[in-house]
């Protein structure tokens, strides 16, 4: 496993739309497992691949310690209620600001063996997943600032 570089805001591969995966190559579980090593060598809780310079549907998440979520190509089904607190980014370092985001939410994704399967998160890991698959569509917690 290697560490990568987090891209930094200001880089335009931070605003952009990725692909999807088409095929679970070793090149992609190669970056599922750097990604992971990268997001916890930063003491991140989730990091997508465009922060890493890579226009792909991949994210990680990781929440609870040593409970690393891997997605690919994930979108969200459902959500409901809604929760403000603060978020940062690894892309932002030193940055944070009050979101609005679902409270609950369901995400649709595949596994590393390309499987599909559903994760329901609430409170952080619904924030966590919603924030990572922000960035996969160029977006950045900074564009869902609260307005006070």
């Amino acid at each position: 496993m290697a560490k990568l570089k987090i891209v930094k805001y200001g880089d335009e591969t931070l605003r952009r739309v990725c692909r999807p995966v088409d095929k679970i190559t070793p090149r992609i579980l190669t970056l599922l497992d750097d990604m992971v090593e990268t997001m916890r060598d930063a003491n991140g809780c989730g990091l997508a691949a465009p922060q890493v310079g890579v226009l792909r549907r991949i994210a990680v998440v990781e929440v609870e310690e040593g409970n690393p979520i891997e997605l690919i190509n994930p979108r969200i089904i459902a959500y409901s209620g809604t929760q403000c607190e603060e978020e940062g980014c690894l892309s932002l370092p030193g940055e944070w600001g009050k979101t609005v985001r679902p409270a609950h939410v369901t995400v649709r994704a595949l596994n590393r063996f390309g499987e599909e399967f559903d994760i329901t998160g609430s409170d952080l890991l619904a924030r966590a997943l919603c924030h990572e698959l922000d960035h996969l569509d160029g977006k950045l917690f900074i564009d869902r600032l609260a307005k006070e």
